[in-house]
């Protein structure tokens, strides 16, 4: 199912805690519900956990699941391979 929270590798939080303390500031692109591609802009301010899942709060409030996350700031997220397999598929 799509929308339920596939655990991530902890070394996917621990490279967003080093984003957090750097506050850098870039480009997020993830998989929104219905696999569509989308980004969204800022600094992480925090990771919250739910029962929905993990997710990464920006300072513009926006909130991303961190296993959705193509890419963080130019480096590979844990949706990084379904990406891949996605731009391969003959379309």
């Amino acid at each position: 199912m799509e929308d339920s929270y596939t655990p991530v590798a902890y070394e996917y939080r621990e490279v967003i805690d080093d984003q957090i303390v750097k506050k850098t500031n870039g480009k997020i692109f993830f998989w929104a519900p219905g696999q569509v591609l989308d980004e969204v802009s800022g600094t992480i301010v925090r990771q919250e956990e739910s029962d929905q899942g993990v997710f990464i709060v920006l300072d513009s409030g926006k909130t991303v699941r961190i296993d959705r996350i193509i890419t963080l700031f130019g480096k590979p997220g844990a949706a990084y391979g379904e990406y891949e397999a996605f731009s391969r598929c003959p379309r």
